[in-house]
């Protein structure tokens, strides 16, 4: 996405352009499954002197009027990236502790669902796969 666009993504979502907003959207858009540390590390290099709590209340803000994604594999640390609501899931590699994007097989959203005795209303399932990325598999594969 370009600067462009997340401008008008803010403000379709009625929150004000700000530089903090602009350079977490930009971050996460570059990194793609990033940890707050991280992000906040890579904000202040673009922008100087920002408070980590304006960098969580951000990353809060903009995950409320979903225009990012939490997500928190096996517990560990929260990871953010762009929503783009394509239904994907995820593969979390056991060999580097990558998280990589898998298209959903079913499509649309909700693409699993509960049984009907909880009458539970689903927004969306969340799929983290466990296993080895492409680049961990073939590096096995070549070692072998």
């Amino acid at each position: 996405m370009s600067d462009h666009d997340f401008k008008a993504a803010l403000r379709g979502a009625g929150l004000r352009v700000t530089a903090p907003r602009l350079a977490v959207l930009s971050v996460i858009s570059e990194s793609k499954h990033v940890d707050a540390e991280t992000i906040i590390t890579e904000v202040r290099h673009q922008l100087g002197k920002v408070s980590q709590q304006t960098v969580y209340d951000t990353l809060h803000a903009l995950t409320d009027v979903d225009i990012l994604r939490c997500m928190t594999p096996d517990g560990g640390a929260s990871l953010y990236e762009i929503e783009h609501h394509d239904n994907h899931h995820h593969l979390l590699c056991r060999s580097c502790g990558r998280l990589v994007d898998v298209a959903c097989a079913a499509g649309e959203t909700p693409c699993i669902h509960p049984p009907e005795e909880g009458k539970l209303t689903i927004d969306f399932a969340e799929v983290i796969y466990h296993g080895m990325c492409a680049e961990c598999t073939a590096a096995a594969h070549s070692a072998a």
